[in-house]
Formats: C-alpha cells, sequence, structure tokens
C-alpha cells in the first residue's frame, strides 16, 4: 500500500483517484511550496488528468477538516495549501511578488508561549506571517 493511500485512510478518507493525486502533488512539494486550488488544478490538467477544479476544492477542504494540510491566507484571502506538519514554523511573504520563505524560529516560538502564559492562555494553534520586500531580485507578478 502506498504512502499516500496510507495517509488518507488514517485520515478516515476514502482513497479516491483524485485524492491521491492531489496528496501527491502536496507531497512532492519542495519545502515553502504552497499551492492554490487552481495550481493543483493547472498541475493536474498538464499531467493529463480529468480532475474538475470544484473537486480539487473540495479534497482540499476535506483535507483541511482531517488535518491532512494546512490552509493559509497570504495575498488578500487568497488561499494556498501545503502539507500539515508538526513542526512548527512561520512564513514571511513579499507584498512584491508573492514569494513565500519558511523559517523556525525556537526563540519565537518560546516567547509567544511566554506571552500567552502571562496573558493566562493555553496556546491551541498559532500563525505568523511577516510581510516584506524581498531584498534582492524581486520581480512584481
Amino acid at each position: 500500500m502506498s504512502l499516500e493511500n496510507q495517509e488518507l485512510r488514517k485520515a478516515g478518507l476514502k482513497v479516491t483517484l483524485p485524492r491521491v493525486k492531489i496528496y501527491q502533488i502536496l507531497e512532492k512539494a519542495g519545502e515553502g511550496d504552497h499551492f492554490s486550488a487552481e495550481d493543483i488544478y493547472k498541475l493536474l490538467m498538464g499531467m493529463g488528468e480529468d480532475v474538475g477544479l470544484a473537486t480539487v476544492y473540495r479534497v482540499l477542504t476535506q483535507f483541511e477538516a482531517a488535518g491532512l494540510v494546512s490552509r493559509h491566507h497570504f495575498e488578500g484571502g487568497h488561499s494556498v495549501f501545503e502539507l500539515a506538519r508538526e513542526e512548527e514554523h512561520d512564513h514571511i511573504v513579499c507584498v512584491k511578488c508573492g514569494h513565500v520563505r519558511e523559517f523556525t524560529d525556537p526563540v519565537l516560538i518560546e516567547r509567544q508561549n511566554e506571552i500567552a502564559k502571562e496573558l493566562g492562555f493555553n496556546i491551541t494553534d498559532r500563525t505568523l506571517y511577516l510581510y516584506g520586500v524581498c531584498a534582492d531580485g524581486c520581480v512584481e507578478s
């Protein structure tokens, strides 16, 4: 049984061709790659797969509900997805070209935990997006 089939079954999802193909695209993405539903749809079309855009949206929503993917809203509400990872990480986004970089900073994570504790909160989830302009070679899209 393939890894993606195992992951889908563990998440309580029936193994279907569209789910497997979409999971494979997300799994093969490089670290820091984030795909919109439209990006995934275009990749599937390029692979000759007959999967509609509505199906891609539905599968991504199912994956998110099952904890398989994380959804981010980087560019004015434009949703992008990545496979969910146990490692906590944050994102910095170029406001000109949309390039996204991931980073992990244990000191920053610890400081957020300290702030939450000082304010009487237990953190259940965290998201940090930093916005700026690429230092070198930014080309506005």
